[in-house]
């Protein structure tokens, strides 16, 4: 394992944030991506999940028929110092019925080693997961 770690990070990270982000105007596919994504993570990403449910974000996805898509850009981890700290750079596709914009998004927590299970293969837990930027870079009309 020691001498995968930082391709056993990168790709926990990356699969945390596709199954986080990546959604459809379906309840039980986003249902399922975030019961996947969560798993993967602490409490800090639950509180974002549930702060977004809470101001109608996942319900305005599905009423408006919007899917959502993420291109992870880069993930850089520290594996010198532990835990781990991360930052991870991607992009949102967000496809409207009018326009598609993409989003800049850029992500940084820690992560700590805990016991590979069914659902978490990796054996690494997201903490203190906080988003440090999420704009608007371009907006195509449609």
């Amino acid at each position: 394992r020691k001498e995968n770690i930082p391709a056993e990070a990168r790709d926990h990270i990356a699969t945390f944030h596709h199954y986080f982000f990546t959604l459809s105007p379906d309840d039980k596919a986003i249902q399922a991506n975030i019961k996947k994504a969560l798993y993967l993570a602490d409490a800090s990403a639950k509180k974002q999940y549930d702060n977004l449910r809470e101001n109608g974000y996942y319900a305005n996805i599905i009423s408006g028929n919007i899917s959502q898509e993420l291109i992870v850009d880069s993930i850089h981890v520290n594996i010198d110092h532990y835990p781990f700290h991360f930052r991870c750079k991607a992009r949102q596709i967000i496809t409207r019925a009018t326009s598609i914009v993409t989003r800049s998004l850029v992500t940084e927590g820690l992560l700590r080693n805990i016991e590979r299970s069914d659902n978490n293969s990796h054996g690494f837990l997201i903490e203190q997961w906080n988003t440090i930027e999420n704009k608007d870079i371009k907006i195509e009309n449609r």
